[in-house]
């Protein structure tokens, strides 16, 4: 009795064995158990490493909160989109900060794409000045850290421009001084909604018309004149519409009162500052990356599409830029995660975003590092899973569709 049930036994722990062999020796089955324990491996690295730090903290009587966010700040900033004061709690100076970020990040892929890509084409031209002065230009600015172009940059503005008394006047509509471009202040009235409303439904208008139009020459070869419908919906017919209701918006003045000015709106030369720099050092590398996506189109199409009587200039919008962008799109996210990542080099210069606030003088005066710490890291690893998740879906709109 006890012989059979020995067997039975053996026999049992055989065919696990054999299961779990034929399981590992299966390729796809072990990279899953394999990923599997590196996942286990993974959180239970972190979770020992948080336990340890709350226990550390605990030890020392610091703990883990974040409580802090609703203390009073005591601190004034500058630079700022939403109303802030020394009496506001760490929560609003760093939603300021957040703001900042965001405002100097996308003002500065803007202007970096749209000189990117105008560098890119001249790096190309057949004059040789011009395409030697954009050599120069992309290779003395890639070759240079990106800190030094904010610092030379800021200090061209601070000690170059004049004194508010001796302010640069810009048409009577602006002045611009070493402390910042001071600006007419706008207040909007009740019918100025009415203004924006037409303008986001000319947007919507021109994305459905754009979409339309091209399925029209698509199936029929008719073309529309997309760009300017576009642009008489989004800009001109609210124009017209602002001046037709009487111009539903006041403007407050800056004056000059003492040593600076006072009333409407100023851009501190910080902000610009760091977003020129910013701007001018990724231009230099979309530039390169434009002009590879390029040369990476035969230049078969070009001929091709001459031969046809195609006028150059809808060659190289119609079949020489959309093959590109094919090339150029996934490496432009990386330069505009780059972008977004060097504006936390913003402290050097005295900008305000979520580094210089949360990660910086909240941090100091409440002696939280480690939630201060999360908090900057968790908002940067947002913006840069945002920004690639609309990168990979506009690269994924553009690829190749096989038929």
């Amino acid at each position: 009795m006890s012989s059979g049930t020995s067997v039975e036994g053996s026999t049992s722990i055989t065919s696990q064995r054999n299961i779990f062999s034929r399981l590992w020796n299966d390729k796809e089955t072990r990279s899953v158990i394999v990923q599997i324990i590196a996942l286990v491996a993974l959180f239970a690295f972190f979770a020992f490493m948080i336990r340890n730090a709350v226990y550390n903290l605990e030890a020392i009587g610091k703990g883990f909160s974040f409580d802090f966010l609703w203390q009073p700040a005591n601190y004034d900033i500058n630079q700022r989109l939403i109303s802030y004061d020394s009496r506001s709690s760490h929560m609003r100076a760093m939603q300021v900060g957040i703001l900042n970020t965001l405002l100097v990040a996308f003002a500065g892929i803007v202007l970096a794409t749209v000189l990117g890509f105008i560098l890119g084409v001249l790096r190309l031209s057949k004059n040789w000045l011009t395409n030697k002065i954009a050599y120069v230009y992309i290779e003395y600015v890639r070759n240079v850290p990106v800190l030094l172009h904010i610092l030379l940059v800021h200090g061209i503005m601070v000690h170059s421009l004049p004194k508010p008394k001796s302010a640069i006047n810009v048409g009577d509509a602006g002045f611009l001084t070493n402390r910042g471009l001071f600006m007419p202040k706008p207040i909007p009235e009740p019918l100025l909604w009415a203004v924006i409303a037409l303008f986001v439904a000319g947007i919507i208008f021109a994305i459905i018309f754009r979409s339309w139009a091209k399925k029209v020459q698509n199936e029929t070869g008719k073309i529309y004149p997309v760009f300017w419908i576009s642009v008489f919906a989004i800009i001109i017919l609210p124009v017209l519409a602002y001046f037709l209701l009487g111009s539903p918006v006041n403007w407050e003045a800056p004056e000059l009162k003492g040593f600076n000015f006072r009333g409407g709106m100023v851009i501190r030369p910080e902000f610009i500052a760091l977003w020129l720099a910013l701007s001018f050092y990724t231009a230099a590398f979309i530039a390169e990356i434009v002009r590879a996506g390029i040369l990476a189109v035969s230049h078969g199409q070009t001929e091709a599409s001459m031969a046809l009587g195609i006028p150059r200039g809808r060659t190289l919008k119609l079949v020489v830029i959309p093959q590109a962008l094919r090339v150029i799109v996934p490496p432009l996210s990386s330069q505009y995660l780059n972008i977004t990542k060097n504006s936390s080099l913003a402290i050097a210069i005295g900008y305000m975003d979520i580094t210089a606030t949360i990660g910086g003088i909240s941090l100091n005066q409440t002696g939280r590092e480690m939630e201060c710490m999360i908090i900057v890291m968790a908002l940067y690893l947002l913006f840069s899973l945002l920004i690639s998740m609309f990168m990979n879906w506009y690269n994924k709109r553009i690829k190749l569709v096989e038929r």
